[in-house]
């Protein structure tokens, strides 16, 4: 009788662990998908506040970028109008730069046609390449 009464108190058991695992079941479905909602809710979010910092650290690379660009031609600008009144005036101060640039490239190993402008404005072009004329 013993053994009766233990196998219907195992029936029993194994029943109520089926119905509460029946039950129980959908319910953790419902919890589950609603924390992986809740986990892809919150990932969109932080995903979307990284695009929103990357963005604002482009544009303020950008415009210290452009403060720095006019920070230079500003410095550059100050530079040229200096040297032209040291110069006694831009006429001059682009013939200094002229013969500054003739300067620069004498030194080069690489030959180079120069043309240089004559009292007419007008430039020599290559009269002593060509060979005379029969």
């Amino acid at each position: 009788m013993r053994g009766t009464g233990f196998s219907i108190l195992v029936v029993v058991a194994i029943i109520l662990v089926g119905a509460a695992f029946l039950i129980g079941m959908p319910t953790y479905n419902v919890y589950s998908k609603t924390m992986a909602g809740k986990a892809a809710y919150e990932e969109a979010v932080q995903n979307r506040r990284i695009r929103v910092l990357e963005a604002q650290a482009l544009l303020d690379a950008a415009e210290l970028t452009a403060q720095a660009e006019v920070a230079r031609a500003k410095g550059t600008n100050e530079a040229n109008r200096i040297m032209a009144e040291s110069l006694g005036g831009p006429e001059n101060y682009l013939r200094w730069a002229y013969i500054n640039m003739l300067q620069e490239t004498a030194g080069s190993g690489d030959r180079q046609i120069i043309y240089l402008p004559t009292e007419a404005g007008m430039p020599i072009l290559e009269a002593g390449r060509r060979p005379p004329a029969n």
